[in-house]
Formats: C-alpha cells, sequence, structure tokens
C-alpha cells in the first residue's frame, strides 16, 4: 500500500476462521525466526488475565465479539488488536500469546520462547510509576528470561542468531502521558520538557537493554492522538480532542523519533521501524467516509458522553456496525482500524513508517 488514502475494501473482510484457536502460534510460513512484543493494552493480548488484582483487564464480553468464537481474550478490542495484524503480515497466524499463559496453554517450542511471546501489559508504562501492572522494564526481564531458555535449548551462537533476526514490537508511552495529564492538566513549558526528558530517558535505557540482549531489529509503534479518544472528548465541553494530550504525544513522538536514529548510528547492526499510529489515527479523523467509517468520535461500546465515560463492560451497549467505528471502547481502536493501521505499517509510505516500514525491516537480512 503506497499510503492509507488507498481503497478501503480490505475493512470489510474479516480474517476469522473456524480453524483459528487462541493460543495457536504458527510459525512455519513466517518471515522472521520470532516477534517479542513490548507495551500497554494497545498491545496485550491477555497478560493481565493472570495478574490478580489489575483493573485494566478486558477478558469479559463484549471484547472479543468477533475474535474466532466470539472469546473474550484479554484483548481491547471487538477482535484483534494491532499487533496481531502486524503478525499476520509477517507470516504469523496472529501475535505470540501471553507470557503469563505458557506455562501450561501451548507447545513445548513456544514455551521455550523460540518463537516468540507477548509481554504486554494493560495499564503498564515505559515509567516504573507508572499504573501498577507490569511496566516495560519488567517485560523485558520476562524477556531476559526466555532468551536464557533459548540459549539453553541451543547453542549461544544460534540463539544469538534467532534473537538478531526476530523483531522486537514496542507499544508503549500512552499510559504515561495519561498519567501525566492527570496530576498537570495545564502544564508549563518546563514541566512538559522535564516529563518529556525523563521518559525519553527511561525509553533509552529499555532500548539499550534489549539490544545488550541481542535485539538488532526494532519495531516502534508511536502514540496515536490520545486527545481524540472517546474519553478525553467526554471530558472536552465542546466535545472536541484534547490538545494537550495530542501535544505531548507529539513531543513524545518526535522526541523518539531522534532518540532511535541517535540509537542506531551509534549501536552495531541496529535498525528500526517507527509506526505512525498518531498518523494513521489522524487519517482516518480527516478522512472518514473516503475509509470507509461513519464514526470517529463515538465509542462502540461504552456509556456516557461519546461512549467515553466508562468502558466496555458486560452491561454496555455496542454497535452493529463495528467495522465503520474508528473507536471500539473509551480508548482503544476497533478491528477495523487495527486492521488499516496493520497495512499503513507494514508497507505504507513515509507518512505511517519511517523512515523504512515494517515489512522493509522483516525483508533486511544484511
Amino acid at each position: 500500500m503506497a499510503s492509507s488514502s488507498s481503497s478501503s475494501s480490505f475493512f470489510f473482510v474479516l480474517l476469522f476462521g473456524g480453524g483459528l484457536f487462541l493460543f495457536s502460534f504458527d510459525a512455519e510460513a513466517a518471515r522472521v525466526p520470532a516477534l517479542y512484543v513490548f507495551g500497554d493494552s494497545t498491545a496485550d493480548v491477555g497478560n493481565n488475565n493472570y495478574l490478580e488484582g489489575s483493573h485494566a483487564k478486558a477478558n469479559f464480553p463484549h471484547n472479543g465479539v468477533d475474535f474466532p468464537l466470539s472469546r473474550p481474550t484479554g484483548r481491547f478490542s471487538n477482535g484483534y488488536n494491532g499487533v496481531d495484524f502486524l503478525a499476520i503480515h509477517m507470516g504469523f497466524r496472529r501475535s505470540p500469546p501471553p507470557f503469563l499463559s505458557i506455562g501450561n496453554k501451548i507447545s513445548h517450542q513456544t514455551m521455550r520462547g523460540t518463537k516468540g511471546a507477548n509481554f504486554a501489559s494493560g495499564g503498564s508504562g515505559i515509567l516504573d510509576s507508572t499504573g501498577s501492572t507490569i511496566t516495560t522494564r519488567k517485560q523485558i526481564q520476562y524477556f531476559a528470561t526466555i532468551r536464557s531458555n533459548i540459549t539453553m535449548q541451543v547453542s549461544t551462537e544460534k540463539a544469538t542468531l534467532l534473537i538478531s533476526k526476530s523483531i522486537f514490537l514496542i507499544s508503549a508511552g500512552g499510559n504515561d502521558i495519561f498519567a501525566f495529564f492527570t496530576q498537570n492538566k495545564a502544564p508549563n513549558e518546563s514541566q512538559v520538557k522535564q516529563f518529556i526528558d525523563t521518559l525519553v530517558s527511561a525509553y533509552t535505557d529499555h532500548l539499550k537493554e534489549l539490544y545488550n540482549l541481542g535485539a538488532r531489529k526494532f519495531s516502534i509503534i508511536d502514540v496515536p492522538p490520545l486527545g481524540c479518544c472517546p474519553y478525553p472528548r467526554s471530558l472536552n465541553p465542546m466535545g472536541s480532542c484534547l490538545d494537550i494530550l495530542n501535544e505531548l504525544a507529539l513531543r513524545f513522538n518526535s522526541a523518539v523519533s531522534v532518540l532511535l536514529h541517535d540509537l542506531s548510528s551509534k549501536m552495531q547492526g541496529m535498525k528500526y521501524s517507527i509506526g505512525s499510529s498518531y498518523n494513521v489515527v489522524s487519517n482516518i479523523i480527516k478522512n472518514p467516509s473516503a475509509l470507509g467509517y461513519k464514526e470517529v468520535k463515538t465509542a462502540c461500546c461504552g456509556s456516557g458522553k461519546f461512549n467515553g465515560q466508562s468502558g466496555c463492560m458486560p452491561n454496555a451497549t455496542y454497535c452493529s456496525d463495528r467495522h465503520r467505528y474508528l473507536y471500539w471502547d473509551m480508548l482503544h481502536p476497533t478491528h477495523a482500524t487495527s486492521k488499516y493501521a496493520g497495512v499503513a505499517i507494514y508497507e505504507g509510505s513515509l507518512s505511517f513508517a519511517a523512515p523504512i516500514n515494517l515489512r522493509q525491516l522483516v525483508e533486511d537480512n544484511s
């Protein structure tokens, strides 16, 4: 796809089939050895199901209404999330399984981590102070455990090669921005700069740690226009996007772009692609009808103003034409939006993935 303004016909083609099951993860046709996923609820496929006391869960209806067997899996979506579609483009069945599930749910081969794992946790942040779930730092510690397991199963040389050719996908930062906004509704420039610098410093440490563990191919998903989600809109008396949240997202995204460029020039063999969920969502909001959408403000599932004042709970109502809604719930995209984002980030133009798209990163064998 050259740009996201291409035909929207893929919105209406579901990839669900009767033979798909929750923990199947077929990597035989994959274009990379493994996919390792880190981040928040935008990438979580069920890790939080296993966290006692976590309030950031989605393992109940109406979530998953369009997932195979209409099963709520822990994804904050009516079906697949963005990571699922990116994994599909890489040749996998969908996202690797949640790390916390692998004890007795899937094959021994996957349990060893040689085909990948998803460590993402809804509510988590780049900063340790954000949320009460599995922070990015803890997720990397989990990966270190899997790396040790791989090394024990194969030679150190083979483990190093496998990890260096695998994709490390990170989708994080949104919860950190929300947490900062909660404490600073109208921050001044000094406060914003200090926050962004602190966030980027932590991100730098995480990327360096993954690199030291053998990661070389990084797929970074930037932060979307948070202020345009149904929940922030519900806070605005005018019902428009909350500019401060969008400005914070843009500042962070810009800083991450500079960071990745700098690190790749210093760390031998490091390659990356930044998928712009910010531009993907902005493009949908600007061109809804051309892309098959009829509703870009109100969530499909929820309650209150814009269906953005509570989550998609079992007693909430949900729309029937979900493929025409940008948002599934108060903060998360629909299956259709995730599918569109997957195409744009995997094989789109520089507007949606830079300095190369994910497909180019996957196919780079140098």
